[in-house]
């Protein structure tokens, strides 16, 4: 009789949780099926198409817009943005239809004397911007177009829907992550509810299991086992009294120490996630960032130099003679100019005397990306090492990184020969990028 009861309960326990799960997700599967109803088509499934006009320029050529994009970067995106925000001159929005092209060509080449020539619009421009004058660039007429197709492509860009796109409704576009948020948000209610439900479910269980006990026990027909059955008790003591779980304990606790000490003598001389107050609050976030000012603007001996150089106060003076000019940060740029004396920025990745590192051997030949090391610099209101910079971490990227032989005949023979001896990728650690001698000199 009891073994019925007790199966009986189980199998309960068991159909509610099946029925729990089961509903769960034919609530998340509806809310899909009625988001697609909604809409006449799944989330985005659709995208929509760029309106704007190119203005005949070629934005569709990749090449010409990448050209373009880095000629900006290094000349332009210290002083200009390609969106209508004023940076030291006016934003680049709209600038292909405010002016003619010829005019464009004249202005980026020589400003100075397209205003002492008397022109109207460089003049009006040249005083609403504080008499700021503008470099002449050593640029061809290709690649001032070129940085102009890189505006217009960014502006086509900006006003394209994205890929999360939704419907539009009222003139206004309805995105597909707010549908899928208020989704979530729904089936976020519902599953507490449940969970409440089954709370109360298995207390009510639990409940009902105390009063048969009380009953049973009260009624005292209960033969020798099923009394055994109904008044069990798990005695505690039993387990950890054992000698194996005692065992098993000290055999944890000794692991974990060892682990700890491992890690700590591991990382002696590791500064991962270091990250030291400078003397001024330069934010990476708003100037790589915001501004996407290239990081060779200030670093400026990063692709051709053994290391990369610190910023000197002047480059901070370039565009901070004109903006921001009473922030207290900026002011301590002030200081350290009128008293002749370099700002004492703090390293934060430093390497050991006996490790050799070339700077442009990675970013310029190797074509290694900034943030490969220094993670994503972009986004750090504070900078902070973000890689280990251990000699395995090196090793291992040099073992994995494949050589970009093309069209570079010193490579050939050496090529020709890995790939008689060796199946895999022609990488760095195949040139002899392992070897001790290549940092330890």
């Amino acid at each position: 009789m009891i073994s019925c009861i007790l199966k009986a309960k189980t199998k309960l326990l068991i159909a509610f949780l099946f029925a729990f799960t089961t509903s769960f997700g034919a609530l998340a599967q509806g809310s899909e099926q009625a988001d697609v109803d909604a809409h006449g088509a799944t989330p985005g499934a659709t995208q929509g198409a760029a309106a704007a006009s190119t203005g005949g320029l070629p934005v569709d050529d990749q090449a010409i817009v990448s050209s373009g994009e880095s000629l900006f970067k290094n000349n332009c995106a210290s002083c200009h943005a390609v969106t209508a925000d004023v940076v030291v001159g006016p934003g680049l929005k709209g600038v292909n239809e405010r002016r003619s092209q010829s005019w464009l060509l004249k202005w980026i080449k020589n400003s100075q004397s397209l205003i002492q020539s008397g022109d109207a619009q460089a003049v009006a421009i040249y005083n609403e911007y504080k008499k700021q004058a503008m470099p002449s660039f050593q640029l061809s007429d290709e690649e001032v177009v070129s940085i102009l197709t890189y505006v217009k492509a960014s502006e086509t860009a900006a006003a394209a829907p994205g890929p999360g796109a939704g419907p539009v409704e009222g003139g206004e576009q309805v995105g597909t992550d707010a549908i899928g948020s208020a989704v979530a948000g729904y089936l976020d209610i519902v599953l507490v509810v449940l969970i409440v439900v089954l709370i109360v479910l298995v207390v009510t269980l639990l409940l009902i299991s105390s009063v048969l006990k009380n009953y049973l026990n009260k009624n005292k027909q209960l033969d020798e086992y099923d009394y055994e059955v109904v008044n069990q008790r798990f005695d505690f003591s039993k387990v950890y009294k054992s000698k194996a779980v005692r065992t098993l304990v000290m055999l944890i606790f000794v692991v974990v120490l060892l682990d700890i000490a491992l890690d700590k003598t591991m990382g002696i001389g590791i500064q991962q996630g270091y990250q030291p107050r400078q003397p001024i609050a330069f934010s990476h976030q708003l100037h790589a960032g915001e501004h996407q000012i290239d990081c060779n603007y200030c670093h400026t001996t990063v692709y051709k130099s053994k290391s990369a150089s610190i910023p000197s106060a002047n480059i901070c003076m370039n565009c901070h003679s004109q903006i921001q000019t009473e922030s207290p940060e900026i002011q301590k740029i002030y200081r350290a100019i009128e008293r002749n004396r370099p700002i004492e920025w703090v390293r934060i990745h430093n390497l050991p005397d006996l490790a050799y590192f070339n700077h442009s051997q990675h970013t310029k030949v190797g074509g290694v990306e900034c943030q490969t090391c220094h993670g994503p610099i972009q986004e750090m209101e504070v900078v902070y090492q973000y890689s280990p910079l251990t000699m395995g971490w090196c090793i291992d990227c040099h073992r994995e990184t494949p050589l970009n032989t093309q069209g570079n005949a010193y490579y050939d023979n050496l090529v020709e020969l890995h790939e008689a001896s060796s199946k895999g990728a022609f990488t760095v650690s195949s040139n002899g990028g392992t070897e001790c001698s290549k940092c330890h000199y």
